[in-house]
C-alpha cells in the first residue's frame, strides 16, 4: 500500500512556494505524482449578481478582471512547478465549474496538501479545505515547517470512527515513519479504549508503535500538542471532528485547537 498521487490545490500566488516545497517533499517520499491544481475564482459565482439579461460596464469589467487573474494564476503555478525541480510534478488548471473540477481531482488523489492559512479559514482556499474534508471526506495534510517522510509520527487515538479512519488512511505514511507513538487521554474522553489494541493493529500492518498515555481530563488538543512536543513529532495523525450545518463544516473544539495551534504538520481525516 502506498500513495501514488498527491494533490496540492493552489490559488496561484507567490506565497504558495512553501506549500509546494512541502508537497514535493511528501510526494518524493513515495515517488508519487504531484498534482499542482490551480483553482481560480469561478466566473460562474459572479453570474447571479448580474441580473437576467443584463451586462453592464461594471459586470463586464469584473468578468475581465477574473479572466486576467485566472491567466496570471495559471502562469504563476506553471512557473513555480517548473522551478520546483520535482520530475513528477505537473500543473493542472481548472475551468468552470471550479468546484466540480476540484472535487474530481481530489477523488483521484490519495491525499491533499494545504497550508496552515487555508486550514485556519484564511485565504482563497479556506472553503476548499473545509469542502475537501466535510463534503468529499478526503484525507488532508496541513503542511507546516519540518514536514518530512520518515520522521516521528504521533497518532491520536480515542477508539472513535474518526480516529480509526485517520489511522487507516495514514498507513502509508506510518509505514515509512522512523518512530510511531500512539497517544490517548482516557480521562479526557467519554469512550473506553485501549492503546495497546491499536499498537497490535499497526503491528500486523508492519508498523511498530509505542504508547503514550496522556494523564488528566483537560483539553484533549492541549494534551496532544504537548505530547507532540515531548516526542519530537514531525506529524500528528488525528480524526477531524465537526458537524455539517447549512453546507458549512463547523469544526469541533479539539480539531479547531489543533488547526490553530503551533504544533507539527497534521494528517486529518473526517
Amino acid at each position: 500500500m502506498s500513495w501514488a498521487r498527491i494533490m496540492a490545490p493552489l490559488a496561484g500566488t507567490e506565497g504558495e512556494r512553501a506549500l509546494l516545497d512541502a508537497a514535493a517533499v511528501l510526494a518524493a517520499g513515495f515517488d508519487a505524482e504531484l498534482a499542482c491544481v490551480h483553482a481560480p475564482a469561478d466566473m460562474a459565482d459572479l453570474m447571479p449578481w448580474m441580473g437576467e439579461g443584463f451586462m453592464g460596464g461594471v459586470q463586464v469589467t469584473a468578468l475581465e478582471s477574473l479572466k486576467e487573474a485566472a491567466v496570471e494564476g495559471h502562469n504563476a503555478v506553471a512557473r513555480m512547478v517548473g522551478e520546483l525541480g520535482y520530475a513528477k510534478a505537473k500543473a493542472v488548471s481548472l475551468q468552470s465549474p471550479i468546484w466540480a473540477g476540484l472535487a474530481m481531482e481530489g477523488r483521484l488523489s490519495d491525499v491533499i496538501v494545504f497550508d496552515s492559512a487555508a486550514a485556519r479559514g484564511r485565504g482563497p482556499l479556506a472553503e476548499c479545505f473545509q469542502q475537501m474534508i466535510a463534503d468529499e471526506q478526503r484525507p488532508v495534510i496541513v503542511a507546516r515547517p519540518g514536514l518530512r517522510v520518515g520522521g516521528v509520527a504521533l497518532v491520536a487515538w480515542d477508539g472513535g470512527k474518526e480516529a480509526s479512519r485517520a489511522v487507516r488512511t495514514a498507513l502509508p505514511l506510518l509505514q515509512k515513519a522512523s518512530s510511531v507513538v500512539v497517544a490517548g487521554a482516557p480521562d479526557a474522553s467519554s469512550r473506553a479504549f485501549d492503546l495497546e489494541r491499536l499498537v497490535a493493529f499497526l503491528g500486523a500492518r508492519g508498523v511498530q508503535a509505542t504508547t503514550k498515555l496522556l494523564p488528566g481530563s483537560g483539553d484533549a488538543a492541549s494534551l496532544l500538542l504537548g505530547a507532540a512536543r515531548d516526542v519530537g513529532a514531525d506529524i500528528l495523525v488525528a480524526g477531524a471532528f465537526g458537524h455539517p450545518r447549512l453546507q458549512e463544516f463547523i469544526f469541533g473544539g479539539t480539531t479547531r485547537s489543533l488547526l490553530n495551534g503551533d504544533g507539527p504538520s497534521l494528517f486529518l481525516s473526517h
